[in-house]
């Protein structure tokens, strides 16, 4: 009988993946009710860097999800999927950094860098670091992963709210 390398962690990752997967439809909601609005000039490079990231953090919480809920017959695989999920958000955290500095319709302030910047690239470095730690520590890269997969949600339900709320009450009072 082959042991499941996630045993154990399958209610974690169905909570979360689930979380994921109806938020990024949230999201889709959200942004169709704003859509009729008129835009703002320069309004599409706002959303690349504020809006975007967040239906992509989805995406990958929902993405590690499926990825450690298969029936691996080891960590390796995982891993390196894992591992290059980490290394290809490290990469995507630099592309937001550089559409936050070029768009000019917010002036982005600690908290945006905080959870725009620093803590995706903390929640994508852990999962490169420990799908290369994953072959001699598993147990301890398990819960790494899951800590990272739980960040990336806390961080587009942060970001969701943040947008939201700009919305309503800040933009919304300029226009009125």
């Amino acid at each position: 009988m082959i042991v499941a390398v996630f045993d154990g962690w399958e209610n974690f990752y169905v909570i979360v993946g689930s979380s994921a997967g109806a938020l990024i439809g949230l999201q889709f909601v959200v942004v169709s009710l704003v859509a009729s609005r008129p835009l703002a000039p320069g309004a599409e490079k706002a959303g690349g860097a504020f809006a975007t990231p967040s239906v992509v953090h989805f995406a990958v919480v929902l993405l590690l999800s499926a990825i450690v809920s298969a029936p691996w017959d080891g960590i390796t695989p995982a891993a390196a999927l894992w591992g290059v999920v980490g290394v290809g958000g490290v990469g995507y955290t630099a592309i937001v950094t550089r559409r936050m500095r070029l768009q000019s319709i917010y002036e982005p302030v600690l908290e945006d860098w905080l959870f725009h910047v620093m803590l995706p690239f903390a929640a994508y470095t852990i999962l490169a670091v420990t799908a290369a730690a994953a072959l001699a520590y598993a147990r301890p890269a398990e819960f790494f992963v899951a800590a990272a997969a739980l960040l990336l949600l806390f961080i587009g339900i942060h970001n969701a709210w943040d947008a939201v709320t700009y919305q309503v009450f800040v933009r919304a009072r300029r226009e009125g």
